[in-house]
């Protein structure tokens, strides 16, 4: 076999073309043998994942559609944090390697990284990477109550979790006596190993079929053509500094995000200088989930047609001061991290919408709100007992345990000539979990899940609806949610040039009481929990929206008549 040649003719240039497609199915293909064996809801339903293939350097050629870009891209940087644990040449075939450190892989414990080695005739001639969020790992539960890393859960450093095909059963003990959902965990985290095996065995198909050797040169062309076109791309923003500032609620006090974006020729740098310093709650960033959303941010104005990979995340840099929300250090708490790390691609767009003006869409939501239910004779986050069944039993010692979750989602902002989405995960792209998964699992009922009218801020083009969902339990017994990622109470997505802001979200329980913080709260039995997701930023004066959409909302019941007459002025 001889290795692939760097183009010289037109049919050279379309081969290495139809190899780089291929690359983008066997990544796709690993994402989706995910989907199929994972247990999690969050992962098989919603999709929290990512997949990807890397050259033997650690830099990241294709990435699967499938995923979330906080996956995708902390995974860009994660594969060269294990080549420093693990060279190449200490791999075997067979063999897979984890670690769920939050500044070394993609921000919190709940996400676990693997990479496998594909080998070739027994020598390494590529990596493969997956991630995905699993239900529980100990400590806290999904919650912002912990006051640093060590009480949120159990952290692996970079470890083998299998060598040459045998698994690592040890390591598995340890998770698993470590978690309230261990069935669950278990099956995630051998579906992350079948993934990547999945991953290397086309990725061997594909290489035999091209008479492939080695993918270095293939790797080559792919990161070097990818940051060409990005240059290009970074070349049409105006050169200078932009800036840019954003409050968010926080946790025991609101989160001021400055940003300052700077743009030349060959890159354009955000840097936050200036941010508020680290919460002393877990609602922090790590700087590795800083940088995937804003990367994924810039990308998204900038150039969203090419393709994302080493090459084209190269020509973006991130700045942050260690200490800050948005660079915390070890041991800062970060379970709640998207937070504030989903916002940051508005963050990104306010600065863009200087030097692009009239390009920009409207804030929007951001970081979904995560629903962890559990009965409530769980520990204090929320979470359920050690013996994976839940928790506690409740009054009478009867009640079912459970430990669940489920995520809300705002409305985008409004985008130039069209209305934001409703109920839209922007910008982490995830799913929603069926209700009727989650009510399987648990005695709990969904008995609203609906657009939430007059949500979406008004102007020329709306902002997207928000929603609202109400849940109680089928049982005469209480049970829990954990608000650490309910933000925007306070401080709603802003509309741009003229359009109004969204409506702020809203937590409460039906009997009237309202929860106005991040902590774990108790909806008592025979009671209900409400939330109310945000709605989008609207664009553009609302006075100038066409008359025939005012009416289509009133029709599809978007907007209330009392709402399109005090926005609009339409009777």
């Amino acid at each position: 076999m001889a290795a692939a040649r760097a183009p010289d003719t037109p049919i050279d240039a379309i081969h290495r073309q139809v190899m780089w497609d291929r690359l983008i199915a066997v990544v796709e293909e690993q994402a989706q043998t995910i989907l199929r064996t994972a247990f999690g809801s969050v992962v098989r339903e919603a999709g929290d994942l990512s997949g990807g293939v890397y050259d033997l350097r650690g830099r990241m050629i294709a990435q699967a559609v499938t995923g979330t870009p906080g996956h995708v891209n902390t995974m860009a940087r994660a594969v060269e944090h294990f080549l420093a644990r693990f060279p190449v040449e200490s791999m075997r075939p067979g063999d897979v390697f984890v670690t769920n450190d939050p500044w070394l892989g993609t921000g919190h414990l709940f996400d676990f990284v693997v990479v496998s080695p594909a080998c070739l005739d027994g020598r390494p001639v590529a990596l493969l990477a997956s991630t995905c969020h699993v239900i529980d790992v100990g400590g806290r539960g999904f919650s912002a109550e912990a006051k640093s890393i060590f009480e949120e859960g159990v952290r692996v450093p970079h470890m083998r979790l299998r060598s040459e095909g045998v698994l690592n059963e040890d390591l598995m003990t340890i998770l698993l006596a470590n978690t309230r959902n261990p069935v669950e965990v278990r099956g995630d985290l051998l579906s992350l190993v079948s993934c990547n095996d999945t991953g290397a065995e086309r990725l061997r198909d594909m290489m035999a079929e091209f008479d492939l050797e080695t993918i270095e040169l293939l790797a080559d062309h792919v990161i070097e053509s990818s940051r060409d076109a990005m240059r290009k791309a970074v070349r049409a923003v105006p050169n200078g500094r932009y800036r840019t500032e954003m409050e968010l609620d926080g946790y025991d006090e609101p989160v001021f995000i400055k940003a300052e974006m700077r743009v030349s020729d060959e890159e354009i740098v955000i840097d936050y200088a200036g941010t508020s310093r680290a919460s002393a709650y877990g609602i922090n960033s790590p700087l590795c989930y800083t940088e995937a959303y804003t990367c994924f941010g810039l990308r998204c104005i900038v150039a969203p047609e090419v393709p994302n990979n080493h090459g084209s995340l190269s020509v973006f840099r991130t700045v942050a001061e260690p200490g800050s929300a948005v660079h915390p250090v070890h041991p800062s708490p970060v379970t709640a991290r998207h937070v504030i790390g989903q916002m940051l691609p508005d963050v990104a767009f306010g600065c863009l919408a200087q030097a692009l003006p009239g390009r920009i869409p409207a804030e929007s939501a951001g970081s979904i709100w995560v629903l962890p239910f559990a009965d409530a004779g769980a520990d204090a986050a929320g979470g359920g007992g050690a013996d994976g069944s839940g928790g506690g039993a409740g009054p009478g010692g009867n009640a079912s345990r459970f430990n669940v979750m489920n995520v809300g989602m705002g409305g985008t902002g409004a985008r130039p000539g069209k209305d934001g989405l409703s109920v839209t995960a922007f910008p982490s792209g995830v799913g929603a979990i069926p209700v009727e998964v989650t009510e399987s699992e648990s005695p709990l009922v969904f008995w609203r899940k609906e657009f939430l009218p007059d949500s979406g801020g008004a102007g020329a083009v709306r902002g997207g609806l928000g929603q609202v969902i109400e849940v109680g339990n089928t049982e005469e017994h209480p049970f829990t949610v954990s608000a650490a990622t309910f933000d925007r109470m306070r401080n709603p997505p802003r509309g741009r040039d003229g359009g109004r802001p969204g409506r702020s979200g809203a937590a409460r329980l039906a009997s009237g009481a309202r929860f106005d913080d991040k902590a774990v709260h108790t909806v008592p039995a025979g009671d209900r929990l409400i939330v109310e997701l945000p709605g989008g930023g609207g664009l553009g004066d609302p006075r100038r929206r066409n008359p025939d959409l005012i009416r289509a909302d009133l029709e599809a019941g978007y907007v209330t008549p009392d709402g399109a007459k005090r926005d609009y002025g339409s009777e």
